[in-house]
């Protein structure tokens, strides 16, 4: 099998000395470079030092909580998350990925299948980065500002105005609609939104893609957003760049 030759480097948060020393060494004979932290101020150090492809980050953690840190995680940076925890409850599910988490297990959980997970997040990782490549070289083509509806959104600075009011967008709900200009009056399936944006979650990313139109429906005419049930979203409108 050809496998590139660049090594991933996991982070391993979590409070626990014997789980952090079992992962290390199961994920470093599969072939990874596997560094630890105990709390979320060693995770920070260990992030200012190298560069990180996903961490496995436990949510109960002494002082700063795992979802707190993977919701800052998220906002700073595009790194691989899966939320560990000891409790099976939905709502913690929910919470995690919306928080930005790509995914999530529950322990004890067995190692192989954690590799697993491990190895088809970085997959669909790579396909996501493919994927905003080519985004970034439609948006190269493009007029910097994309008007609709009396809405002006700024491609290079990631701003979208209407009149003189500025509207906050997430850097995931700023994709979505980025995409959604590129490509107005089409139906784009869930799928095809998901890779256009930060998120790569594959087990909930019908889940996801909904959570961000919601967004986008309470900070812009919800109109815009069509549902077409059993394909997708249709973004209905007339767009001038």
């Amino acid at each position: 099998m050809a496998h590139s030759l660049m090594i991933n480097t996991v982070l391993v948060v979590d409070d626990e000395a014997v789980i952090r020393a079992r992962l290390k060494g199961y994920f470093e004979k599969e072939g990874y470079r596997v560094i630890e932290a105990e709390d979320g101020e060693q995770m920070w150090q260990q992030f200012s030092r190298q560069h990180v492809d996903l961490v496995m980050l436990d949510i109960n953690l002494p002082g700063v909580d795992g979802l707190s840190l993977a919701r800052e995680l998220r906002s700073r940076s595009d790194v691989g998350i899966i939320l560990v925890t000891g409790r099976d409850e939905a709502i913690d599910k929910i919470i995690g990925l919306e928080m930005g988490a790509d995914d999530y297990v529950t322990k004890p959980f067995e190692l192989r299948e954690l590799l697993v997970r491990v190895k088809n997040l970085l997959w669909r990782m790579s396909l996501v980065k493919k994927a905003q490549q080519e985004t970034i070289a439609q948006l190269e083509c493009k007029d910097d500002v994309i008007e609709f509806e009396g809405y002006i959104l700024e491609l290079n600075s990631r701003k979208l105005k209407c009149g003189d009011e500025s509207i906050k967008l997430t850097k995931a709900e700023f994709e979505l609609l980025a995409a959604f200009s590129l490509h107005p009056q089409q139906v784009l399936s869930r799928e095809r939104l998901m890779q256009q944006t930060s998120h790569r979650n594959q087990d909930v990313n019908d889940r996801t893609i909904d959570v961000i139109i919601r967004r986008l429906r309470n900070k812009l005419h919800p109109e815009l957003f069509v549902t077409v049930h059993g394909e997708g979203y249709l973004f209905a409108a007339k767009v001038d760049n």
